[in-house]
């Protein structure tokens, strides 16, 4: 089995967890978008989750791939430098990393947009890597 994802960076994230940014790391959009409106849950979500990061661990690691691109590095840099487009320059996407150090991210919209989806973008870049 491959490890994608990080228990140690997952668990970093539940930290701050209320906004759900563990939840968008380990492929759950939806729920990350309702524990950021709701504060996890008024709490009790987010409280939860401290057990359950080990399977959504597990359920990441099988539903993504694996490569040169690495979704820990990937995710570290959108969750804290994500305005600059440090993420998007990681990937190899220098235009849209460019526009998002000279607009704040697209004035925000294209953070979230990518909060909902990185992991996708680099497992789509790490299969297209491992066709080559």
């Amino acid at each position: 089995m491959q490890d994608t994802h990080s228990k140690l960076i997952g668990y970093l994230l539940w930290i701050f967890g209320f906004t759900g940014a563990h939840r968008f790391y380990y492929g759950k959009p939806v729920t990350g978008t309702i524990w950021f409106f709701t504060l996890g849950l008024l709490g009790i979500g987010w409280l939860i989750d401290l057990f359950l990061i080990p399977s959504m661990d597990r359920e990441a690691d099988l539903r993504f791939t694996a490569g040169e691109t690495d979704y820990t590095v990937g995710w570290l840099l959108l969750t804290f430098l994500g305005v600059f487009g440090l993420h998007r320059m990681y990937m190899g996407k220098w235009i849209t990393g460019i526009l998002y150090l000279c607009t704040f991210g697209f004035c925000l919209i294209g953070v979230l947009y990518d909060f909902w989806t990185l992991n996708d973008q680099i497992s789509m870049r790490n299969r297209e890597a491992q066709q080559r």
